[in-house]
């Protein structure tokens, strides 16, 4: 976390209270932050809980495109010029939300560079994310990548200690996250079990052999040619 500058700014304080064109909002389970085609004139940061980002395509057609957690800036995309959300995001369980005016956003950027270098150090954190993801799309197989979006999910972990993913998340939003069916997911899920590379007790834990498989190529988790789309 960012600590305070020479001159007492705090970006977290900042980010944390109610303040000239900042609200503290608070959102139930499955409830909308905002909807693809809204206007778009607030950014919003993410305090606690996790959102999940959706498009719906003009055929009518939704998919997951990622999922955020605490620390995360979202809604950006009116400070570029959109004038309308591109995407809709959603409560996965109850949260905290910190909403920032365009105006006010503008303002802190300008006059605060602490804030600033966080906030740019999350855009280009986001960027590698965004290009990383590109990559696992073009390239590898959706076993593959379902192995890499539960490392992600679980921050990769610590030798030797499995890390729950302490989000709720279905087999259907995994498989919407990478491209296959909830059936691919289901299989691929009992294989690594199988193989020692998760456990389930309550909560999904990743363990470091799944890294190890990912990273060094191991038979069990393999390029396969035949994967589904959704």
């Amino acid at each position: 976390m960012a600590k305070a500058d020479d001159d007492g700014f705090d970006p977290n304080a900042f980010l944390a209270k109610v303040g000239l064109g900042k609200e503290i909002l608070k959102f139930k389970k499955t409830q909308h932050v905002f909807k693809q085609g809204d206007v778009a004139d607030t950014v919003f940061y993410l305090q606690k809980g996790s959102v999940k980002l959706t498009v719906l395509s003009e055929q009518g057609k939704e998919a997951i495109v990622g999922i955020l957690e605490p620390g995360q800036f979202f809604g950006e995309g009116c400070l570029n010029g959109h004038p309308l959300r591109i995407a809709t995001t959603t409560a996965m369980e109850e949260c905290v939300i910190t909403s920032i005016t365009k105006e006010a956003m503008i303002a802190a950027l300008h006059a605060e560079p602490k804030f600033s270098e966080l906030f740019i150090a999350y855009l280009l954190k986001r960027n590698s994310r965004v290009e990383e993801d590109l990559i696992d799309q073009l390239f590898n197989s959706s076993e593959k990548r379902l192995a890499r979006l539960l490392l992600l999910l679980a921050h990769f972990g610590k030798e030797g200690v499995p890390q729950p993913i302490l989000l709720d998340i279905s087999q259907e939003t995994l498989a919407e996250m990478i491209g296959t069916t909830r059936s691919r997911v289901s299989y691929f899920m009992n294989k690594f079990r199988k193989l020692g590379l998760i456990s389930y007790n309550g909560k999904i834990e990743v363990h470091n052999s799944m890294l190890n498989a990912v990273l060094h190529e191991k038979p069990e988790i393999k390029r396969d040619d035949s994967t589904e789309k959704i």
